[in-house]
């Protein structure tokens, strides 16, 4: 693999680590129990905590430790603000009901985005430019 598809590999690995890490945090408030199932929220936090760990391992797999934090810079920072929106959002709306069903509708469209993604670069070995 070259260089370049590998730290385009170790890039999309990072994103889809720390959206499962940003989702569990955002899950892991006293306030999505309020708003949430207690049931269905804590089946959430545990599978996206197993989904961590898997994606972990896999960016230990794929390159070393400063190679992993140089891909995880400029997208990573990107996706840090995404939620950030999302908290201030929560706030605002006071964490009322309505925002977290908005908030709940929004995460199930990023996972989705995300589990699509990790299905393609599995499927191309790594390489996300393969049809």
């Amino acid at each position: 693999m070259a260089e370049g598809d590998q730290l385009q590999e170790v890039q999309t690995i990072s994103v889809l680590h720390e959206m499962l890490q940003q989702s569990f945090s955002l899950f892991h408030t006293e306030c999505s129990f309020a708003a949430l199932d207690p049931t269905l929220v804590e089946q959430l936090r545990t599978g996206l905590h197993e989904q961590m760990e898997d994606f972990h391992a896999c960016l230990g797999q794929v390159m070393g430790e400063e190679a992993s934090a140089l891909g995880r810079m400029g997208p990573t920072l990107a996706l840090n603000k995404y939620f950030h929106g999302i908290h201030v959002y929560l706030k605002e709306e006071e964490y009322s009901d309505c925002a977290w069903d908005i908030i709940r509708v929004e995460i199930i469209r990023a996972l989705s985005s995300s589990s699509s993604l990790y299905k393609r670069l599995k499927k191309t070995d790594g390489d996300l430019n393969s049809p």
